[in-house]
């Protein structure tokens, strides 16, 4: 069973942790800048109208356009809230207040997009569930990309 003295007796000496200089700290926020929650929903926006458009060029039926620019509508709306609670100045007060706003517009990013999915046979007629819902996965799968694609993000050759 592994022990405290584990730790300790690692492959090498084990280094003092040192605090970032000014200077580390600024070269860091320059090699790795935030990633703006605007910019994603914009890009969530562009990809939901690019499916949107495949889908009424490539798709047969009548409703394929409206589907799927209702499956982008629940990704990008409930994403646009929560980008709007969280850049708040309310929201960056303290740590606590973070995390505490974290989590209720996550909440209500899961209730807005809950709804609009409930809606979406009153709303959209007709109603193609898989152009909603291709639209609706590649407008989500933007998150993951976005942090591919970070501005100053340095690729290895």
């Amino acid at each position: 069973m592994a022990g405290a003295d584990d730790w300790e007796a690692g492959d090498g000496p084990a280094e003092a942790w040192q605090p970032l200089t000014r200077e580390q700290a600024q070269a860091l926020r320059i090699a790795q800048p935030p990633l703006s929650p605007w910019r994603v929903v914009r890009w969530q926006a562009a990809v939901g109208c690019g499916v949107a458009l495949l889908a009424a060029l490539l798709g047969g039926r009548p409703g394929d356009f409206a589907s799927a620019l209702y499956g982008a509508v629940v990704v990008v709306v409930p994403g646009a809230l929560m980008a709007r609670g969280m850049t708040s100045r309310l929201s960056s007060l303290s740590p606590g207040a973070s995390a505490v706003s974290v989590m209720g517009w996550s909440s209500v990013k899961i209730a807005v997009s809950v709804a609009l999915l409930v809606l979406a046979p009153r709303i959209v007629q007709p109603l193609v569930w898989p152009a909603l819902l291709a639209a609706l996965v590649l407008c989500l799968n933007v998150y993951g990309l976005a942090l591919l694609w970070r501005p100053g993000r340095k690729t290895k050759n």
